[in-house]
């Protein structure tokens, strides 16, 4: 996501995406032919991409149907273990007979709890080829938060694949059989029985696998969001919404470019259990026939030497990853000559972080995207062209999909450049929240549009900027002041690394803006009175920060978000 209407042009030798159309056309009257005055709707600026309609056609199925010629598929970043594509299919095969022998039938759920490896795709898709459904989640997450999260949603999992550790406490909270994926991706290491389990069920003779009648409209994977408001939610999509997303996501921005799709190098280090890595390595790249190197934690000097050691070529990050590996290049000058674009989505970036990306690395094409778990990823993908490199947006609206921007108060549509809440509707958009059907109306209305809470608009070129979230806004004296902005003001200064902003209750005037700021290393001269004075100068009056803190780090999500519950609860617990 963007956080930012602002424009940046800066010389880049990125390659050349093809195959895009000048979006200034309009019609008589002056209005963009994508946008209709009298319905309100914004249609893609991309011609629509026929999707399958053959009623029973499960993901993986249309996955394995491209023929593209890919040589490596999957590859343990750290030992350089690496599973071809020929190999990729059987190990698939093999899990669905593995776990059919096993008694898992379709409609079973099964909870992944696990870090990036090369065989979460071979467990996941394995699980979806036999019709069951696969519920992912944070690896790092507590025993009482999985027990309640499956206790609130009713998911009756029948069993869990989790690291060595976990098992045993695992099986006996959820009563059902765990099994251990050990963190070698070799399972033929000498001495190490801790995924022998796992290891007989890839080694399955695949003969024996079912082939179930799968529908489009099944429910393939649950994945847990914060919704589009309020708590956590248990998302529920279907094999239709996931092949919409890698035909309309993944493989529709590869064709986008001139270099060939199996000349390409991922670098992951993006969660696989979140919508935006299982949409690109655990789905969509695998349809490709790019190689995908996975790293199974994040650390940037790991980072550098994985992208000299490889030749990765494209590096999908959320924001964190993205400053930290700007800084890290600063500092070690470092080139990373291979990569050929940065694609950054899940949480907003400020203008300067982007600005200072792209001025260390000229050479590399750098984009936003925007999309949710409610979305199956799908919503837009930036696109630069010679004319234009325009970094700030989140990109062009998806082909096959619409999108409404509406005013939060009266719901009144709104034309380009105006700033309202995003609505979108298309064949990627969730099947609803399981087991919680006023939720699923209040996000998902009766003419199919997602109502995503995010505060928007498209400017006239048909590329959107995104602005904070709804649900975030801090309402002063009856003034409605975006988070993200202040936040982008605060990061500009040259002794904060890192800030977020939240609200605080006053009688009053209702809301107040509070920081939270991290202080660069050894800069203890930096005072409340500095930082509130600085956003004071670049701010309308009302805007002003009220209170700053400083912490030694911001609470984020595994995606990157800024979780301002937890900074709304520092505030109340420590009486701040």
């Amino acid at each position: 996501m963007a956080t930012t209407c602002e424009k940046i042009h800066v010389d880049s030798r990125a390659p050349e995406p093809i195959n895009i159309h000048k979006t200034l056309n309009s019609e008589s009257n002056g209005t963009p032919y994508w946008y209709s005055v009298e319905t309100g709707i914004y249609r893609s600026l991309h011609a629509s991409v026929e999707l399958p309609s053959h009623p029973f056609l499960d993901v993986v199925s249309f996955i394995f149907s491209h023929n593209h010629g890919g040589v490596s598929a999957l590859v343990d970043s750290k030992s350089g273990f690496s599973i071809s594509y020929p190999e990729l299919r059987s190990l698939v095969n093999s899990m669905a007979a593995g776990l059919h022998g096993m008694g898992v039938s379709q409609g079973d759920v099964a909870l992944i709890l696990l870090p990036n490896s090369v065989y979460f795709p071979v467990i996941f898709l394995g699980l979806l080829s036999v019709g069951a459904i696969a519920a992912t989640m944070n690896p790092l997450s507590t025993l009482a938060e999985i027990k309640k999260q499956f206790l609130d949603f009713d998911c009756n999992v029948r069993l869990a694949f989790a690291t060595p550790d976990r098992v045993k406490n695992l099986g006996s909270a959820l009563n059902i059989p765990v099994i251990g994926i050990p963190e070698s991706s070799n399972l033929d290491s000498p001495g190490d029985n801790s995924g022998s389990v796992f290891r007989k069920l890839i080694s399955t003779d695949p003969k024996p696998a079912p082939n179930p009648k799968i529908r489009q409209q099944d429910t393939a994977a649950i994945l847990f969001s914060s919704g589009t408001s309020g708590g956590c939610k248990a998302v529920a999509l279907t094999h239709a919404n996931f092949i919409a997303m890698v035909e309309l996501f993944v493989r529709f921005e590869a064709s986008q470019y001139e270099f060939p799709a199996t000349a390409n190098v991922y670098l992951d280090v993006l969660p696989m259990f979140h919508v935006y890595g299982l949409s690109l390595f655990v789905m969509g790249l695998l349809s490709l026939g790019s190689t995908i190197v996975v790293m199974r934690k994040y650390e940037v000097g790991e980072v550098v030497r994985a992208v000299d050691r490889y030749g990765v070529t494209h590096f999908p990050v959320a924001p964190p990853l993205l400053v930290a590996l700007t800084r890290k290049a600063k500092a070690d000058k470092c080139s990373l000559k291979s990569l050929k674009q940065v694609s950054s989505g899940a949480a907003p970036l400020s203008i300067s972080c982007i600005q200072d990306f792209v001025r260390t690395f000229p050479h590399v094409d750098f984009i936003q995207g925007y999309g949710m778990t409610e979305s199956s990823a799908v919503g837009t993908r930036g696109l630069n062209t010679a004319k234009l490199r325009n970094y700030t947006s989140v990109g062009l609206l998806a082909p096959n999909m619409e999108a409404r921007v509406v005013d939060w108060s009266s719901s009144i549509s709104l034309p380009p450049t105006s700033i309202g809440e995003l609505w979108l509707r298309g064949p990627a958009i969730m099947k609803g929240y399981l087991k919680n059907g006023e939720a699923s109306k209040n996000a998902v209305d009766e003419d199919g549009w997602l109502h995503t809470g995010d505060i928007v608009h498209f400017d006239e070129d048909g590329y959107l900027y995104v602005h904070d979230r709804l649900k975030e806004i801090i309402k002063y004296k009856g003034f409605q002041i975006a988070p993200a902005d202040l936040e982008a003001v605060l990061m500009s200064h040259p002794d904060i690394v890192d800030a977020a902003v939240t609200s605080a209750q006053s009688e009053e005037v209702g809301e107040i803006p509070v920081a939270f700021v991290v202080k660069k290393e050894g800069c203890n001269e930096l005072s409340q009175a500095d930082v509130i004075h600085f956003v004071a100068k670049q701010v309308a009056p009302y805007k002003k920060v009220r209170r700053v803190y400083f912490i030694k780090s911001i609470p984020k999500s595994a995606a990157g978000k800024i979780l301002r519950k937890e900074l709304r609860n520092l505030l109340i617990t420590s009486k701040m």
